[in-house]
């Protein structure tokens, strides 16, 4: 049996097996044993990523809740237990010591007579204010959307609100509060993805909440009633299609004291390189309303929108809550995926993966605000075979990489490029197959770019692949610094210590085996290089 019409017999098996259920705390059986097959095997050790979370089984997007306690990260993601494509959405759950390596709990949140369980945020309530906390337990809030089918089919737009439950087990077990929702829907199709952070300043609960093509602010001082503060972004920033689980949250500029907020508003579709994608804004806060900075928006006016990640596949990304002070870090997960073709992809046990968390970093340089983003330093502690050189050519690049029996399904990869030219430096992938993965940099067109036209399996969406992904530089380039993260079957993609970010997937035919750089330029420099690869139990 070939492998296209075992994917087109899976497929049939998948669509004929998915029976929604009711919105109960059923507890349905998964029919994907159904088609545990021998081919499954081997998807499994194809694509199964080794150091990016996916579910162990099923339909998984957006990452919800998420919020450090204990020593504990708790990630909650949206989740459908009972088929591979989307479904009723219910709150899934993961755990970790360090984000990443994952240990898969049980559902948090099941659907209801009142909704469906879309997309939201978790904040531990550390002062009670909330009245959940009992015998000196600290309760911790889900504040999520109530989506109603009914409703929506019977032609009404006010069928999402939003609910509370809380938790007084550390985030293991819930309990829907009795007197949902705590914030009706005001005549508006879209409302939903509510953020939740605590105003130190103003001693308050912010929420920020997607409304179709602006986000709302509201405050509340005990997580049960809220006011409406102010809106932003109606004619601001990209608006391709309705914005979606947007995260405000403040951060110190690096190597200053200043301090701004930053707005982060996902939108799909209308990403820079096709659907769905993360802008980001700069400005302040000041309890009621968001202002954006005038430097970010003279920056905004020359390009209309800004990105989080300018590849194909981070998306609906948000921060974690209550990251101790010692830690001080702002850390963030994205659904690593696109809605152009999530449902399609070519993997039968499970869809979708998060990217790898990151650490976010606020810059300033030349008057610009860049948000930058960088793996969490957690990750270089699984890397137990590494390379390091001060100074090689793209040749002795290429046999450490090939001839160090190094596995490329499972590599971190950083170098410097000094004294470019005007011309095209080219990072290969590929293996015996004739799959290919190219990125780099295109020095004569002023871009970056990832081309996965040729990566393997494409054809089961015209949306995956249709060309390839771009994104402007300001001028040539002299000199670059690249990191390359690859694991199975995504690739995310660091220059100048993540000023620039690009995350896509691919799903060769056969595990990429082999790397090489070409370049016309034959004098460039190749310095500080650092090969990891990755080893997990």
């Amino acid at each position: 049996m070939t492998s296209k019409n075992l994917y087109y017999i899976l497929s049939i098996l998948f669509a004929l097996s998915i029976v929604l259920p009711s919105c109960k705390n059923e507890k349905k059986e998964s029919n994907l044993e159904a088609v545990s097959t021998q081919e499954i095997s081997l998807e499994e050790a194809l694509y199964r990523p080794n150091f990016h979370f996916t579910p162990k089984a099923n339909w998984m997007n957006d990452p919800n809740g998420m919020f450090y306690l204990n020593g504990t990260y708790h990630l909650y993601f949206q989740y459908y237990p009972y088929g591979n494509v989307w479904g009723p959405m219910h709150w899934g759950h993961a755990t970790s010591k360090d984000m990443i390596t994952w240990e898969e709990q049980a559902i948090a949140l099941y659907p209801d007579d009142s909704g469906l369980i879309f997309s939201g945020s978790a904040v531990v309530d550390k002062n009670n204010t909330s009245g959940f906390g009992k015998n000196g337990i600290m309760p911790v809030v889900a504040i999520f959307t109530y989506h109603n089918m009914d409703m929506e089919k019977d032609g009404k737009i006010d069928y999402q609100t939003q609910a509370i439950a809380y938790s007084l087990d550390e985030g293991m077990t819930w309990t829907k509060y009795d007197k949902n929702p705590v914030i009706p829907n005001p005549g508006i199709k879209d409302f939903r993805d509510p953020k939740v952070m605590w105003d130190e300043a103003n001693n308050k609960w912010i929420m920020t909440l997607a409304a179709g093509n602006k986000v709302m602010f509201y405050s509340s001082f005990n997580l049960k009633e809220w006011t409406l503060e102010s809106d932003f972004g109606e004619s601001i920033g990209g608006h391709g299609g309705v914005w979606e689980c947007p995260d405000l949250f403040s951060m110190k500029v690096e190597n200053s004291d200043e301090i701004k907020w930053v707005l982060l508003v996902s939108i799909n579709p209308g990403g820079p390189n096709g659907g769905s994608a993360t802008q980001y804004f700069v400005g302040d806060f000041d309890g009621n309303r968001f202002v954006m900075d005038d430097d970010f928006s003279h920056q905004l006016e020359a390009k209309d929108s800004i990105w989080l990640d300018y590849g194909k596949d981070n998306y609906a990304g948000v921060t974690w809550s209550n990251i101790p002070e010692t830690d001080g870090r702002t850390l963030f997960i994205g659904w690593m995926s696109n809605w152009d073709y999530a449902r399609d992809v070519p993997t039968f046990k499970w869809r979708s993966a998060m990217t790898i968390p990151r650490d976010l970093q606020l810059k300033k340089i030349n008057e610009n605000y860049y948000l930058e983003s960088l793996p969490v330093d957690e990750l270089y502690n699984y890397a137990e075979n590494t390379i390091q050189k001060d100074l090689v050519n793209s040749k002795e690049l290429e046999d450490l990489i090939n001839h160090s029996n190094i596995n490329l399904a499972n590599i971190n990869i950083a170098f410097d490029l000094k004294d470019l030219k005007e011309t095209n430096y080219d990072f290969l992938f590929f293996n015996k197959e004739g799959d290919m993965l190219s990125l780099g940099l295109n020095n004569m067109e002023t871009e970056f770019f990832i081309n996965r036209t040729k990566s393997g399996k494409v054809d089961f969406s015209e949306k995956f692949a249709p060309k390839i992904s771009t994104v402007k530089t300001s001028e040539i380039l002299r000199e670059l610094s690249v990191q390359i993260l690859l694991d199975k079957t995504s690739v995310e993609v660091f220059y100048n210590d993540g000023e620039v970010v690009m995350t896509e997937l691919f799903f060769p035919n056969a595990p990429f085996d082999k790397f090489s750089l070409s370049s016309k330029d034959k004098t460039f420099k190749i310095e500080n290089v650092k090969i990891q690869e990755f080893k997990f139990k």
